[in-house]
């Protein structure tokens, strides 16, 4: 597997911080009654998204829960129809119908987020059935939380995909956290990578163990994606844990009583962002903190005209929303 190169590594950079800075937005147009319903932020777990997706080939396919708006925006979705959508806008990548919790987009082979925990797993095994039937060459990567992992959808989708051999990368993004429940308070298996072995047997037929990776590296998380995303084209299913960390609530309405303000700031002065900025000024001499900046600065204001965009659009009518009901 060939490394990437500075050009790589600098838009993977853009990426982490398009998400962040896209998703303090956010926050800010919710608190101020813009945004509706409910919003999850991605903020913390930018180089997982970030690695996982970009080890991806254009025609493979990607599907999330409900805390999709980094997955989406790695994925390459237009920064001005996610925001839109986030404000339910007519020029929203749903039409203003689905919000924070349903992006998609079929051009890009992003299925979207789902707000049902662990209701999009059986769907990323059913969109693995159907490239196998159509003998296509691609791969599923279905991202869930660690608090997805005790349900039925989690055990029935994963044992279909092992019986099947479908090609599925199953990525747990190990927040640390299901809601308000520490992993260990909820699962007999701290490893979550683990239950692989579940739907595998001893002559090495079922599921892949796939490795526990640093989930706040992004380069360690494409490598091991990479790999991954290869096995599961050729060979099936293979499960990998990610440990990562959210930086906010569960949800914006979150009080954050299961945890310290002393374990938060652990994980902020170790975040993703502030540490792939040190590796790329401590291993390219022609990238410096000004450029670094640049970019930071034109992110900026790319989630700026996206929120100007988003505000100037129309609210969906009432023809908007009797649309699309059933495919033509």
């Amino acid at each position: 597997m060939a490394k990437p190169n500075k050009d790589t590594l600098l838009d993977w950079y853009r990426q982490m911080v398009l998400i962040r800075r896209f998703e303090e937005r956010c926050a800010e147009l919710y608190q101020q009654g813009y945004i509706g319903g409910f919003l999850h932020l991605y903020i913390g777990q930018e180089a997982t998204g970030v690695g996982a997706v970009n080890a991806l080939r254009k025609e493979d396919h990607v599907i999330t829960a409900y805390r999709d708006h980094g997955i989406a925006l790695a994925r390459g979705l237009d920064v001005n129809a996610v925001m839109a959508e986030m404000l339910g806008k007519r020029t929203g990548t749903s039409g203003g119908k689905g919000g924070s919790m349903h992006l998609a987009d079929r051009d890009l082979h992003m299925w979207g987020g789902y707000g049902i925990v662990g209701g999009h797993l059986p769907l990323a095994a059913g969109i693995a059935l159907a490239a196998q039937y159509q003998e296509k060459d691609e791969v599923v990567l279905a991202l869930m939380g660690d608090g997805s992992t005790n349900i039925g959808y989690f055990h029935e989708a994963l044992n279909l995909s092992a019986v099947w051999k479908l090609p599925v990368v199953w990525l747990i993004e190990n927040n640390q956290y299901g809601m308000g429940t520490a992993v260990e308070r909820a699962s007999g298996a701290k490893e979550l990578n683990r239950r692989a072995m579940a739907y595998s047997s001893e002559d090495g037929s079922g599921m892949k163990q796939g490795p526990r990776i640093d989930g706040m590296d992004v380069i360690a998380v494409h490598e091991a994606l990479s790999e991954a995303v290869e096995y599961a084209r050729s060979n099936g299913p293979i499960l990998v844990e990610s440990l990562t960390y959210r930086l906010e609530g569960h949800s914006m309405g979150d009080p954050q009583r299961y945890r310290t303000k002393e374990e938060v700031e652990g994980f902020q002065a170790s975040g993703p962002i502030g540490r792939f900025r040190e590796y790329l000024l401590e291993n390219y001499k022609s990238v410096d903190d000004a450029a670094l900046d640049r970019i930071d600065a034109a992110v900026l204001e790319q989630v700026n005209e996206a929120v100007a965009f988003a505000q100037a659009s129309d609210d969906p009518t009432f023809e908007d929303l009797i649309s699309h009901v059933y495919v033509d």
